[in-house]
């Protein structure tokens, strides 16, 4: 028992030396260029890949600032992002996945097989974010164990030593996406290794009740943004339509899909617009939020 407290205190001490994403500085830039974005106060957009298509993958991976790979609603494998990522690496959009959950196995393969940055959904309380945190970067501050995959050689190159830098470009991202989350939102933001935080805009809607065009549900919302940054992390929203002209605009840096940055238009988008979740996402709540909300309600 002596031993497991005194290694629990170690690795909660080394935990809690993991930089808060706004308050980090590298030198020089990170290769993991949405992290550097972020860092920079700017935002960032992302193509969701649901299909193990590497030809479309590399063609839209040169327009965006990263890929949303997605794991958890879709019949995708490790194994099929791992040859996308092989087949265009070092591509504009970096390689990021949203898993289905935050098992160790799950995170260990993601990472192995060269993504920056892990999206963790549904989360409803800090233990779950600490497992996302635990597992994403190498010791001492985290626990991921040194494997084989191909994240070495794709990052590991150029003189740089992909061991010794992955704990600063790994891009933690954990979703709230319930009123239970909403709760917890300052401890699931304040737990050292999560970088950023977003809202799973309808998701949120449907475990709430509220439609995106009640003031109800910008509350919690509102929760969440200001949780989020009294933490000291980045918020975003799911929801790439919220970039411009809502409430929490300025503040919101981290989007799943929104327009690429040389304004290419994806013929694979099937007439959906830039910014418009992935089929199946929408507001199953009814009608579309205002683009401003009061914020005296």
């Amino acid at each position: 028992m002596r031993f497991s407290s005194t290694f629990g205190s170690l690795v909660s001490a080394a935990l809690l030396a993991v930089p808060a994403l706004a308050q980090s500085t590298t030198n020089p830039p990170l290769y993991n260029t949405v992290k550097q974005k972020l860092l920079e106060g700017k935002q960032v957009f992302s193509f969701t890949q649901s299909k193990n298509d590497p030809h479309a993958y590399c063609e839209a991976a040169k327009h965006y600032d990263y890929t949303w790979f997605e794991m958890q609603h879709s019949t995708l494998e490790f194994k099929d992002i791992e040859a996308m990522i092989a087949a265009c690496p070092h591509t504009s959009a970096i390689p990021m996945i949203r898993l289905p959950d935050a098992q160790e196995w799950h995170i260990q393969h993601a990472t192995d097989i060269g993504v920056l940055g892990v999206i963790v959904p549904t989360v409803d309380d800090a233990d779950r974010a600490r497992e996302a945190a635990k597992w994403s970067r190498y010791p001492p501050v985290a626990r991921r164990s040194s494997g084989q995959g191909q994240a070495r050689s794709l990052w590991g190159s150029n003189g740089i030593d992909y061991a010794k830098t992955i704990n600063d470009n790994m891009l933690v991202v954990v979703m709230i996406e319930t009123p239970t989350g909403v709760a917890n939102a300052y401890d699931i933001a304040s737990v050292p290794g999560i970088d950023v935080v977003i809202i799973g805009n309808n998701d949120l809607s449907v475990f709430s009740g509220y439609p995106q065009n009640d003031d109800r549900y910008w509350a919690l919302v509102k929760k969440v943004h200001d949780d989020t940054l009294r933490a000291g992390k980045i918020f975003g929203q799911a929801n790439a339509t919220y970039a411009k002209g809502n409430m929490f605009s300025n503040d919101a840096k981290f989007f799943q899909n929104g327009p690429a940055f040389d304004g290419w238009i994806n013929p694979n988008a099937e007439g959906r617009g830039a910014s418009a979740p992935p089929p199946g996402e929408e507001d199953t709540q009814g009608k579309t939020a205002p683009k401003t909300v009061k914020k005296d309600k």
